[in-house]
C-alpha cells in the first residue's frame, strides 16, 4: 500500500500548502503514485484520521492548538514541517518581541481579549519534527523531491550550505557591493538564491544554516561598514527563535 498523506495547518497564510499543489498534471500524476492523499483541505474535501505522513504548516500561537498537533504527533509515523511558519516560526514570532498585552492591543484594539493567543513557537519546539522544507513560500520542486525521498526511505536531502553558494554559482554580483545587507552567508540555501538573483537580498526564510560562521558574517558587517546590531534587526523577521543568534530566547 502507499503511504497516506495528511496536511494540516495553524497560524499562517496556506501558501505553502498552495504552492504544494502548484504542480503539473505530469509532477502530480508522479506525486499520487508514490503516495495517497487523504486529508487536504485546500485541494479535497474528504478527512481521515489514518495516515502515515502529517505535513503541517504554520506555527502554534494558541495553547489550544497544541492538544490537535499531539494527536497529529501520535497518529503519524512521520512529521513534516512544511515553510518557515512551522519550521523556524516564521513572521508569526514578531509578536514576541512584544508583551502580550502589547499585541493584543495592537491587534484588537477594542476587544484585546477577545481572542486567544500567546507566544508564537514552531512545531518542533512542541513535538518531534521528523523532516522539514524550508522557505516563505516552499519550493514546489523541492517539496516533491523531499516527500519522495520520504517515500523511498531516503535522506530528505536539503541544502546545508549557505546561500551565498548559489549566488557564486549564479554569477551574482555580491549585494553588499551595491549596499544592500544580507544574510545569504548563515543563512540555507536550495532557493537557487532566488531573492538576490531578482534584485533583492536574502532575508532569511529558509532558516540558518547548521554552525553558522557568525563571526565571519561580523566581518563582512564590518567590511562593508555595517554593524553587528544591523543584521541582528535584519534576523528579527524570520529567526527570532534561533538560539545560536538570540541567545536569550528573543
Amino acid at each position: 500500500m502507499k503511504p497516506r498523506v495528511a496536511f494540516f495547518d495553524f497560524s499562517c497564510c496556506e501558501g505553502c500548502q498552495l504552492c504544494a499543489i502548484d504542480l503539473t498534471t505530469e509532477q502530480l500524476l508522479d506525486l499520487l503514485a508514490v503516495v495517497d492523499i487523504v486529508e487536504f483541505r485546500e485541494a479535497i474535501s474528504d478527512k481521515s484520521d489514518q495516515y502515515d505522513i502529517a505535513i503541517v504548516e504554520g506555527s502554534i500561537t494558541r495553547d489550544s492548538d497544541i492538544p490537535r498537533l499531539q494527536k497529529i504527533r501520535d497518529t503519524a509515523k512521520i512529521v513534516v514541517a512544511l515553510g518557515a511558519c512551522s519550521m523556524i516560526c516564521g513572521i508569526n514570532a514578531l509578536k514576541n518581541f512584544q508583551t502580550k498585552e502589547e499585541y493584543q492591543k495592537d491587534v484588537y484594539p477594542e476587544d484585546p481579549t477577545k481572542y486567544e493567543t500567546t507566544t508564537a513557537r514552531a512545531i518542533n519546539e512542541i513535538v518531534k519534527v521528523d523532516a522539514f522544507i524550508p522557505g516563505c513560500p516552499i519550493d514546489t520542486y523541492e517539496f516533491l523531491r523531499v516527500v519522495k525521498n520520504l517515500v523511498l526511505g531516503k535522506n530528505p536531502d536539503i541544502p546545508e550550505y549557505p546561500v551565498c553558494v548559489e549566488c557564486k554559482r549564479n554569477e551574482n554580483i555580491c549585494v553588499y557591493e551595491k549596499g544592500i545587507q544580507c544574510l545569504g552567508p548563515v543563512i540555507r540555501a536550495g532557493c537557487n538564491a532566488r531573492c538576490p538573483s531578482n534584485g533583492g537580498y536574502c532575508f532569511g526564510c529558509r532558516g540558518i544554516i547548521p554552525e553558522p560562521n557568525l563571526h565571519s558574517q561580523q566581518d563582512i558587517m564590518q567590511k562593508y561598514n555595517l554593524t553587528f546590531a544591523q543584521m541582528l534587526e535584519k534576523f528579527k523577521l524570520f529567526l527570532q527563535r534561533n538560539k545560536e543568534v538570540f541567545p536569550d530566547g528573543k
